[in-house]
């Protein structure tokens, strides 16, 4: 596939004069053409789902998730997998992210390294890549080699792949089990694809791994319940949670998230049922984390 043919690099007439409009005008084009971001995800939202309920079976095994991409898509998939474990407590071991160029490329650009196909696949064997592993790979042209080569480790040992990408038609998705495709077309600034297509890629990953974290039971209700509170902000967030959940006094919460380490699902458990905290850790272990099946038991 030619690149002329990714509608992501063809340049629009609509803008050949940005550089001569004013300032407010040329903010509000950027803004503007943002939307077709989100235009392209609704659009997505079938196979979005799909790649979610097979994600879940996977890592219900103890699978980890693995995103893969270069430049601006890498560093989006690390930003998703960085941001899995404080919020919803996931093992960081579990969430691991590949880019082209190595680890200094999440910050320096290393030219060239998107083009190189093994390395790819070196590094997500490396990683020791399994059946039970979900690899997302990410690329808004969709014929990226680096992330290709991913693939092609993955495919080798069973793994699902997930192909994110904002072209149609192209390598990336027609690679993957679940092929996810963002068209958000041309950009305002022509080929600049940390625009609306790096957007559309982030609106797509969050609603991916939130509602993966949702089907695994790290969401009681829309509360955030695996909560790592490391902070005093996040300490008191968790007060916050359990009153929300249990409809507890503020007092009543705070001496319940005190007695389990800040652990609100903890603390949720022990409120509802009247158990102290080992107790309801215990009834949460056997309900596999889950907060509403355990105060079901």
């Amino acid at each position: 596939m030619s690149r002329t043919s990714l509608t992501t690099e063809q340049i629009s007439e609509a803008y050949h004069d940005l550089d001569t409009r004013p300032t407010l005008e040329v903010v509000q084009t950027l803004v503007d053409d943002q939307l077709q971001a989100l235009q392209a995800v609704q659009k997505a939202l079938p196979q979005i789902a799909q790649a979610v309920e097979q994600a879940t079976a996977r890592l219900q095994e103890g699978g980890r998730l693995i995103y893969v991409g270069a430049g601006t898509s890498g560093r989006l998939g690390q930003l998703d997998a960085a941001e899995l474990p404080p919020t919803f407590s996931w093992p960081p071991e579990r969430a691991l992210a590949c880019m082209a160029g190595g680890r200094e490329a999440f910050w320096r650009a290393v030219e060239g390294a998107e083009d190189d196909f093994a390395a790819g696949e070196r590094d997500l064997q490396a990683l020791g890549v399994a059946s039970r592993d979900v690899v997302i790979a990410i690329a808004a042209s969709g014929t990226t080699p680096y992330p290709l080569g991913a693939l092609a480790a993955a495919r080798q040992v069973g793994a699902l792949t997930i192909g994110m990408a904002n072209n149609p038609h192209t390598p990336l998705v027609q690679q993957s089990q679940v092929g996810i495709v963002l068209e958000t077309g041309p950009e305002v600034i022509s080929g600049s694809t940390r625009l609306k297509a790096g957007t559309a890629q982030k609106i797509a990953l969050n609603a991916f791994s939130t509602a993966l974290m949702v089907r695994l039971g790290k969401v009681y209700g829309n509360l955030m319940v695996d909560v790592q509170a490391t902070n005093a902000k996040l300490r008191s967030r968790a007060v916050r949670l359990v009153v929300a959940a249990t409809g507890a006094t503020e007092p009543q919460a705070q001496a319940a998230v005190a007695a389990c380490q800040y652990q609100v699902k903890t603390a949720i458990v022990m409120l509802c049922k009247g158990l102290d905290a080992e107790a309801a850790q215990a009834l949460l272990a056997q309900a596999g984390g889950n907060v509403r099946q355990a105060l079901a038991l």
